[in-house]
């Protein structure tokens, strides 16, 4: 039997090539307008301010830069909130243990990054293995729903009923409310704030949009402390989303290719059985 593996490997060569161009095509002239925008605006303030040359300016940008790397926002003042108070401080140790990375904070010491391997070391696979215990609980549930199965007709409405209420339920907690809320506290639009939310959810952490960074805005104390909590209960449901999806998609290539090998096979047997019987020559001894 031929292995489905080569088809799963061309496939996801594909996708990642497909992925590719469809994001070269809607973004890269994006980009090339906004960096000709971004030149223009230098040149304006050149202009604007004769006292200054080109080289300040570059200078003064690389020090913006700098500072935006090492977790600071330029706008604003030094009134702006700490970045490293218990509340981001706890938002962020989950960023690391969960493996999200939003890559706008970072420790910028010697001793908080050593910290930060050691934590990250023995802090991921207790995610991993809190994740798996909460996954369990989750299924856990359905066992009450079991024995309601175990009488004849019942198992596929059940089973289905059981997904649909799954589904429904984690998309309204993680994935259609949240971005409201977000919405409303961070100014974003909705489409921002449930791009934020697959993006953090799915542990892809870009770091174009992360909560709590508005030096505008006034943010309650516990705001981003009550956030990470969300991103764990979330992580643990779009886990089970994502593990549930790999196996169909798993088994629909194994049955895919299995339904191709076992066709084949049937068109060997057939084409077989249609060849006339060779009459036998009997030779006389």
């Amino acid at each position: 039997q031929i292995s489905w593996t080569p088809l799963l490997v061309l496939g996801y060569l594909f996708y990642l090539l497909l992925g590719a161009m469809v994001f070269q095509l809607l973004e890269k002239q994006a980009e090339t307008h906004f960096r000709n925008q971004f030149q223009l605006e230098k040149l304006k303030f050149l202009q604007n301010y004769t006292c200054l040359d080109g080289q300040a300016l570059e200078k003064f940008v690389q020090v913006l830069m700098e500072a935006w790397e090492k977790g600071v926002n330029p706008e604003g003042n030094s009134t702006n909130p700490s970045n490293w108070d218990f509340s981001n401080s706890f938002f962020f140790a989950g960023t690391v243990v969960t493996t999200i990375g939003y890559g706008n904070l970072s420790p910028s010491t010697v001793a908080g990054q050593i910290f930060c391997v050691f934590y990250a070391l023995f802090g991921v696979p207790l995610n991993l293995a809190f994740l798996n215990q909460l996954g369990k609980v989750l299924n856990a549930h359905l066992l009450t729903l079991e024995r309601w199965v175990q009488k004849p007709g019942r198992a596929q409405v059940v089973q289905t009923l059981a997904v649909a209420i799954f589904l429904t339920t984690g998309t309204l907690l993680f994935l259609v409310f949240p971005p409201l809320v977000f919405s409303y506290v961070e100014g974003w639009s909705y489409g921002e704030g449930f791009y934020f939310t697959f993006i953090t959810l799915s542990t892809i952490g870009f770091g174009d949009y992360v909560v709590g960074t508005n030096p505008n805005k006034h943010y309650i104390p516990v705001y981003r402390s009550l956030t990470a909590i969300w991103i764990v209960f979330g992580l643990a449901w779009l886990a089970l989303v994502f593990n549930v999806g790999a196996d169909l998609m798993e088994k629909f290539l194994q049955l895919k290719w299995n339904k191709s090998d076992l066709s084949l096979a049937e068109r060997s047997t057939t084409k077989l059985e249609d060849e006339p019987e060779q009459p036998r020559i009997h030779i006389p001894s």
